[in-house]
Order: C-alpha cells, then structure tokens, then sequence
C-alpha cells in the first residue's frame, strides 16, 4: 500500500511514494523502508533469506564485524566530521561498497566535489543499490540512503545535485569500503 505525503527540503519539494530515490525534476521520490519478510536485523538468526538479497544479522553480530565508528554510522544512523573522513576528497577510480554487506553501492564515475565535505554522488552504482527513507531527526526532514541489501546507513540524498540527475547523494565514509579500479 502506498501513501503520499509532500513537505519541503531546501526549497524544493519532495514526495513520499513507494520505490526509490529518483529525481523528477526539482523532486525526489522516497519511500518507507521496505520490509524483510517480517524480519529485523535484531533477529536471532544470521542469514540470507533463500530467493532475496537481504543481509540479516543480530545486533551482536554486527558490533562483532564494524569497527565502533562504522557501527554507529552504518548500523546507528550517525554521521562523521565534514572533510575529516576518508574519501571525501578522493579521486582514484574505483567502486564504494558498503561496510556491512559489501554491496557495491557507488562508482567513482558519479563522484563529484560538492564542497559539502563529504564523498557525494549523482547517482548509486545501480537504482536498486540503494533505497531511501524519509528522516525527520534533527527537527528537518530529509531523504535518508540506505543500503537496499543490508539496511545499513549511508548517508543523505539531496534535490541539489549536478546534471544528469540533479541529485547529490552526500555519503559517509565510515560506511563505504573502497575499491580501486586495477
């Protein structure tokens, strides 16, 4: 079932639907999380489903595998220090995964100086790479990023971006891992 609820984000408007992230327009189209076959990563079991690509673990687990930092970035909603993080100013070629699952979630190819000091992107690696939520802590309300396989937090989508999507993913490091292009 959808639903549909409109506000305001740096002047520009955003609608809450089903679905992903995506630029039409000055808009950006964001849904609720979807569900994982009624399962939550605060689960007992650590698995994949059979037939889906969702990565459930136990809160325990994850603390296990994520350093304290990528914890509470990717598995807390945090967020690091603006340009005092590892890629915001990175340049070589390559693929970002996330730290959780190691989905390959950003290309280099999409990456761009935003200033914002923080890895930004036009775009995910791939549409379903990523899914977004609405966020309304810190008394705004924002588009937060997702990892669609793990549930993890990357970051912020933002209706500010360059063309061809007009979209700036502002991405924290703590939850990405890197690799470079050989």
């Amino acid at each position: 079932m959808s639903r549909q609820a409109h506000f305001v984000l740096l002047g520009m408007s955003i609608v809450l639907l089903s679905g992903c992230a995506r630029s039409t327009g000055g808009d950006v189209e964001i849904s609720d999380k979807a569900e994982m076959d009624g399962k939550t990563e605060m689960d007992e079991k650590s698995e994949i489903p059979e037939n889906a690509d969702k990565m459930i673990k136990t809160d325990a687990e994850w603390r296990e595998q994520l350093t304290p930092e990528q914890y509470r970035i990717a598995r807390q909603k945090g967020t690091e220090p603006a340009f005092g993080n590892e890629y915001w100013d990175t340049k070589t070629e390559g693929v970002y995964h996330c730290v959780c699952c190691d989905q390959p979630v950003y290309s280099s190819d999409t990456k761009y100086a935003s200033g914002s000091g923080w890895p930004s992107y036009w775009a995910p690696i791939d549409e379903d790479a990523v899914e977004a939520e609405n966020d309304r802590s810190l008394d705004m309300e924002r588009a937060e990023v997702l990892c669609s396989r793990c549930g993890a937090h990357l970051g912020h989508v933002f209706p500010d971006g360059p063309e061809p999507t007009g979209m700036r993913h502002c991405i924290n490091s703590a939850s990405l891992r890197f690799v470079e292009s050989e």
